[in-house]
């Protein structure tokens, strides 16, 4: 059924319709719709699952975690300071292998206080053992928390995973998606079935101390899990696909790249806007084209490397900043890696953060910039406010 729907109640919608038992969350702009319809939805009598009301962000992620590692299907949601507030607790929950899945509603980190988006928050935790998915839309907001569920909960995996999309864009934008049944999804995912539950009748620990002789195998095998994700994000996205008739097997995305000389990369809500301005230099015989990351964590380097092949040259559009990098962002240093000895150059420019507009003329002048062998940068400084 497709319904006009603000992509926050999207998402709160694709959540009644996984079934969580425990729901824990601290309201934080603008990852507070999902929760405050969710608490709706608990209160009416809509979603079976027990809400618990905590005093933080950190607070909310522990409760997440010691519901899942008691044997529940979790769920919680957050942005920014709140996701750096949890910062303990994601090593936590990825470190005891518990399959926690979190909207990250992405918002830039101060100081200076912003509330609006960018990619800072959730790049920042890239090395916790969490996987990253990124949404350019409201429709696919939602469905990949279908997705992320079936990944993080199948045993080959047992791994915390994020769904982001974009503070404001998407999360208070009002866009039309097709709404899947419960039969639809309860066909797709199975009841959350958990490896390890603490008992009273049969105790065992989980998160123990480890010495220096135990500790790196555990890393190591987070690490191989996260390998196992990405093949299983691939399977059970073309399932997915197959149920509800939209196809997420892909960790990439192209547009136009099959005889494009500039290749921009990005993730997120900017792909639409990278879209529109290729689409509109294709128009005056400027060749560019576009590869969506949708997977961040695990790396598709392969994918990427294979799809890029034929471009003289890449620009990796940065919602985030890496600083003191000399690429300058963190995702482009990932894509060199993955074209090395090809010869195709691999440019970094970082855009629009803290919410600053990203238009059409500027993916247009980057290409240039491009061109021109211009790069690693931050794209539109204000001269005078340096």
């Amino acid at each position: 059924m497709r319904k006009i729907m603000e992509g926050s109640h999207a998402v709160a919608e694709a959540v009644r319709l996984i079934r969580p038992g425990v729901i824990s969350a601290y309201p934080i702009t603008p990852q507070t719709h999902i929760v405050e319809r969710l608490a709706e939805m608990v209160a009416d009598g809509d979603l079976d699952a027990d809400y618990i009301t905590v005093e933080s962000e950190f607070s909310a992620l522990s409760a997440c975690l010691g519901a899942s590692a008691a044997g529940s299907r979790v769920y919680s949601a957050t942005t920014s300071q709140g996701l750096a507030f949890m910062f303990e607790v994601l090593f936590n929950v990825a470190g005891m292998r518990q399959p926690v899945v979190m909207s990250i509603v992405n918002r830039a980190l101060g100081a200076p206080l912003s509330i609006w988006n960018d990619h800072q928050d959730s790049v920042s935790c890239r090395d916790s053992g969490w996987f990253q998915l990124y949404a350019e839309d409201a429709q696919e907001s939602m469905d990949l928390h279908f997705l992320a569920y079936r990944v993080a909960e199948d045993h080959d995996v047992l791994l915390p995973g994020f769904v982001c999309f974009d503070g404001f864009i998407l999360s208070h934008t009002y866009e039309p998606v097709d709404m899947p049944t419960q039969e639809e999804i309860d066909a797709y995912l199975p009841p959350f079935v958990p490896v390890n539950v603490l008992d009273a009748k049969n105790p065992i620990s989980m998160g123990m101390y480890a010495t220096p002789d135990y500790y790196t195998e555990f890393r190591y095998d987070i690490d191989r899990a996260m390998d196992r994700a990405k093949d299983l994000l691939v399977t059970a996205g073309r399932e997915l696909g197959e149920s509800i008739g939209r196809d997420y097997s892909g960790l990439v995305e192209e547009y136009r790249l099959e005889d494009a000389d500039t290749a921009f990369v990005a993730m997120g809500s900017l792909c639409g806007t990278v879209k529109d301005a290729i689409d509109e230099m294709r128009d005056s015989g400027i060749k560019a084209g576009l590869l969506k990351i949708r997977s961040y964590r695990p790396f598709p380097r392969a994918e990427i490397a294979k799809a890029l092949s034929g471009v003289s040259r890449v620009a990796v559009l940065e919602k985030n900043v890496s600083l003191g990098s000399a690429m300058k962002g963190a995702v482009g240093p990932e894509v060199k890696d993955a074209l090395w000895g090809s010869g195709i150059d691999v440019f970094s420019y970082v855009l629009g953060l803290g919410g600053r507009d990203v238009r059409k003329k500027d993916i247009a002048a980057i290409n240039a910039l491009s061109i021109a062998g211009k790069g690693d940068m931050f794209y539109g400084l204000r001269e005078e406010l340096i």
